[in-house]
């Protein structure tokens, strides 16, 4: 089975990050894989490399063949080198401590390299950025010197126009105060007049109205009055009626008094006939007595006649 060590993709569109694994030359790109055995990230610069260099120089020494990018990417991390130096220690060229201190003295020479490329890439960078910002400063040094160029210009027009403004409204203001003078002095006169006329309206506003409150006060005292003589009047009708009610009283008094007198007097007068008539009534008797006594006597008399 061909043993190959190439790179697998991973990431996102236009951002994208490889694995190193170890797999099979008939496995598709991003499929099945023996071994990972690190990263590649290309988006930074210099670009990241992440190796696990013992497991990397074993799959080189056992013969796994890599593509080209995984070539690059394993001599660039100095892998190659190792193989390269593990073959002259298994010929016995050198040592294996030989070989190791050359492999750490390239590691260190290597690392070195990618720290000067690093800073040198930071300060082209930043170069870089202080001549477009210079470039954009002189820019903007010309721009204002331009823009203050056409203000100036523009302020001299407008103190120009200004000046001139001014003078006519000089003139203007001669001519307008000539002029205000005289309507000053009417006004002024007018004024005075609305003043004059003013106070006297207030002095006869103010004599109206202590009239006003004269009036009242006068009002309010025939008022007062007016009440004082409706309780008066009301008092003396009060006693009026007291007294008809009195008056009243005594008459219905005096009539209860003759009522009584009259009916004493019926009563007498009724005890008077009563006595009239008993009297007439013996009378009447008495007269049948004496009437019928000589009748008595003629009936015993033709009595003994007819016998």
């Amino acid at each position: 089975m061909a043993v190959k060590i190439r790179l697998s993709r991973r990431g996102r569109k236009k951002l994208a990050m490889f694995d190193v694994v170890v797999a099979d030359a008939r496995a598709p790109r991003d499929g099945r894989f023996i071994e990972k055995l690190g990263t590649y990230n290309p988006n930074t610069n210099p670009a990241t490399v992440v190796l696990n260099e013992k497991q990397a120089i074993k799959w080189v020494m056992d013969g796994a063949q890599p593509t080209d990018t995984a070539k690059a990417i394993l001599s660039y991390k100095g892998i190659l080198y190792a193989k390269h130096l593990q073959v002259g220690v298994i010929k016995g060229a050198l040592t294996q401590e030989q070989a190791d201190a050359k492999f750490e003295a390239w590691k260190a020479e290597k690392e070195i390299q990618i720290q000067t490329k690093a800073s040198t890439i930071q300060q082209s960078k930043a170069k870089s950025k202080a001549s477009r910002l210079e470039a954009e400063s002189k820019v903007s040094a010309n721009r204002a010197v331009s823009i203050a160029a056409k203000n100036k210009a523009a302020d001299d027009a407008i103190v120009a126009s200004v000046v001139d403004a001014i003078n006519e409204s000089d003139e203007d203001e001669v001519e307008v105060a000539n002029e205000t003078t005289s309507d000053v002095v009417a006004e002024t006169a007018a004024l005075e007049e609305v003043v004059v006329e003013a106070a006297v309206e207030e002095v006869v506003a103010e004599a109206a109205l202590e009239e006003v409150v004269a009036e009242a006060a006068t009002e309010e005292v025939v008022a007062e009055a007016a009440t004082e003589e409706v309780v008066v009047e009301a008092a003396v009708e009060e006693v009026v009626a007291e007294a008809a009610v009195e008056e009243v009283v005594a008459e219905a008094a005096t009539e209860e008094v003759v009522v009584e007198a009259a009916v004493e007097e019926v009563v007498a007068e009724a005890a008077t006939e009563e006595v009239v008539v008993e009297a007439a009534v013996e009378e009447v008797v008495a007269e049948a007595a004496v009437e019928e006594a000589p009748a008595a006597e003629a009936t015993e008399e033709e009595t003994p006649a007819a016998e």
